[in-house]
């Protein structure tokens, strides 16, 4: 339940005609107001998320390790042989997965904090820009604990301290709000048409074997080109170079990519609300 408190009303309509510079405003303003309600919708998400799972908190490492560990066995096995990383490889592998779920989240967090709301979308008027901000807020709630074990792997794995440790945290919010901004965008079509949003979800999971989630870019080939114009490819390497004192390759096109990010970010938002009539009326269709 949500606390009592006077909450900002606002109706969404369908428009004929959009002043791009108002529309921009009206999203901002109800963004960045709504910061209250959107932390009661956190809580509540959070709540419901763990209440009645006998492991709770612990499906947050659960996936990541897991994943990393499969990659772990195939590599030690000789089943795969992969190349020099330069770090234990259970560090770069599990730092590759976690990276790359905490990606998957900000895209996929717009249309699941949205979709978690259709039982009062419809039915209440408060500003739907909080759901965009609620599932922010979730997803950075759900990072904190993947980034403190994460640490525990360097320290445990003897990759040691490193100064630009300390600016993880600022680079996996860039992350997050590239991650986010592509979410905003296909968050509309992907709640209108479920097959667009299964195909979205399987598109992302074959993507990430031509990212260097788990194995690093080729010399040569193909798959060296595909691997370093991935877009997300600066976010994997420039992460993981941030966490374990690597040099950043990609640092340029990383800090490119995220200005891009917060552009499509504004773009999205305003996206998300002109459909939001639309969307409203499909989910309570």
């Amino acid at each position: 339940m949500l606390e009592d408190k006077k909450l900002p009303v606002t109706i969404y309509e369908k428009q004929r005609k959009i002043n791009l510079v108002k529309l921009l405003g009206q999203t901002l303003t109800d963004f960045f107001g709504s910061h209250f309600l959107a932390l009661q919708l956190t809580r509540r998400d959070v709540s419901a998320q763990y209440r009645q799972s006998y492991f709770g908190i612990l499906w947050l490492f659960i996936t990541p390790l897991a994943s990393a560990a499969i990659w772990v066995f195939l590599n030690s096995s000789g089943t795969i042989t992969i190349t020099d990383t330069g770090i234990p490889y259970p560090v770069y592998a599990f730092s590759g997965t976690l990276i790359w779920s905490i990606l998957l989240e900000s895209i996929n967090a717009p249309m699941a904090s949205t979709n978690a709301a259709r039982g009062i979308i419809s039915k209440i008027n408060f500003p739907k820009e909080a759901l965009v901000l609620s599932g922010i807020y979730k997803l950075l709630f759900n990072s904190s604990f993947k980034v403190l074990l994460l640490v525990v792997f360097i320290f445990a794995f003897g990759v040691g301290f490193h100064w630009s440790l300390l600016l993880l945290p600022l680079v996996l919010v860039m992350a997050v709000v590239f991650g986010t901004s592509l979410g905003l965008l296909i968050t509309p079509i992907g709640l209108l048409y479920s097959d667009v949003s299964r195909l979205i979800s399987m598109g992302l999971s074959l993507l990430m074997y031509v990212t260097p989630v788990v194995y690093g870019i080729p010399k040569t080939g193909v798959m060296k080109t595909i691997m370093t114009y991935n877009p997300f490819t600066p976010f994997i390497l420039t992460i993981r170079d941030v966490a374990v004192g690597g040099s950043p390759e990609f640092l340029n096109y990383f800090i490119g990519l995220t200005g891009l990010g917060i552009v499509l970010f504004f773009i999205g938002l305003v996206i998300y609300r002109v459909s939001i009539p639309v969307i409203v009326e499909r989910l309570s269709a």
